[in-house]
């Protein structure tokens, strides 16, 4: 399991910018291997949190891919993201 970890500053008045472009990605079809991915917000830093099932699969999603989802989210909202992938070394569930 991989997740990566994508963060931006978003200007208060782009934030309707974001949300739409979010709904875009997410109700089109999405990536082989994308478990779940969230948007959230601490003020006016966002993250999006996407959980991948393998390594394979996000660099699967890299190589057929122009700009991958949450990079063209925020950029639609005139931010520019950084991106963080981690290995998940233990997991558990409620």
């Amino acid at each position: 399991m991989v997740i990566t970890v994508v963060d931006a500053e978003v200007e208060p008045e782009r934030v309707a910018d974001l949300l739409a472009a979010w709904d875009g990605v997410t109700g089109g079809q999405l990536p082989p291997g994308l478990q779940e991915s969230f948007l959230m917000r601490a003020g006016d830093a966002w993250r999006i949190t996407t959980v991948w099932g393998s390594r394979e699969a996000l660099e699967e999603m890299r190589r057929t891919t122009d700009t991958p989802g949450a990079l063209r989210v925020f950029r639609a909202a005139g931010a520019e993201p950084k991106i963080t992938v981690f290995e998940v070394g233990r997991h558990f569930e409620a």
